[in-house]
């Protein structure tokens, strides 16, 4: 069903003590993701959900969330006919695409789509 909560990110100032924060309160079990290059810490907050969890000083004090939609062109070219705004989608090499948006409101969301063929 498009439209789910399937990620979600914590910046965080220090991504140790945010690791001890998150998994001390919930019990998540948080490792490395692998991705090369970059140190991003993943976790399951349930079937087909998670988060992920790095340090990024610059932009901490809320949540980046990612809802998923099948088609993420026709998702962006909604929210703007919604009157919302969007950025490009991007990709996420073998794990899909994604892009930033605000609502009409001005909150900020990202929509994703899994494609395991997408390159960067």
């Amino acid at each position: 069903m498009a439209g789910r909560l399937v990620h979600f990110e914590i910046r965080a100032h220090d991504a140790d003590r945010a690791q001890g924060f998150w998994s001390g309160l919930f019990g998540w079990e948080i490792a490395d993701s692998g991705m090369p290059g970059m140190e991003y810490r993943v976790f399951r907050t349930g079937e087909g959900e998670g988060g992920g969890l790095f340090a990024d000083p610059g932009s901490v004090g809320n949540l980046k969330v990612y809802f998923d939609t099948d088609d993420i062109d026709a998702s962006l070219a909604r929210v703007r006919e919604l009157g919302g705004e969007s950025g490009e989608k991007t990709p996420i090499p073998q794990v899909g695409w994604a892009a930033d948006c605000t609502d009409s409101e001005g909150n900020a969301f990202n929509l994703f789509q899994s494609d395991e063929s997408a390159t960067g």
